[in-house]
């Protein structure tokens, strides 16, 4: 853990207390992180990335999540495997949908 030392404002002092409060049972460190955390997943640098795939037999017909194709019962799919990360197509957070990629669909996420 490394201490910082910097001045806020008498309003952000008490938006920090009353989120703090409110969220993180007063951790302010908590809530910071929590803020940048936020911040970084809003603008893009920061989120949830597709780090790889798992196979998937499919047990009825369905469309590619990437390009819609359609697919039968006993073909195989791939599921995404989100992590945290960096990158410019990162997602603020982990679909909730099904998502199944096509063999093509899941090259494509990796190449250049």
């Amino acid at each position: 853990m490394k201490r910082l030392n910097f001045t806020l404002n008498e309003e952000t002092v008490k938006l920090l207390e009353q989120l703090s409060g409110k969220y993180y049972d007063g951790n302010k460190s908590q809530t910071v992180r929590a803020a940048l955390e936020s911040l970084a997943a809003h603008i893009g640098h920061e989120g949830w990335v597709i780090t790889g795939y798992t196979p998937k037999e499919i047990d009825d017909e369905v469309n590619c999540h990437s390009c819609g194709e359609s697919h039968h019962k006993g073909e195989v799919l791939y599921r995404p495997v989100f992590e945290r990360g960096k990158s410019p197509r990162a997602l603020p957070r982990i679909p909730s949908e099904t998502w199944l990629d096509c063999t093509e669909c899941a090259e494509k996420q990796f190449e250049a």
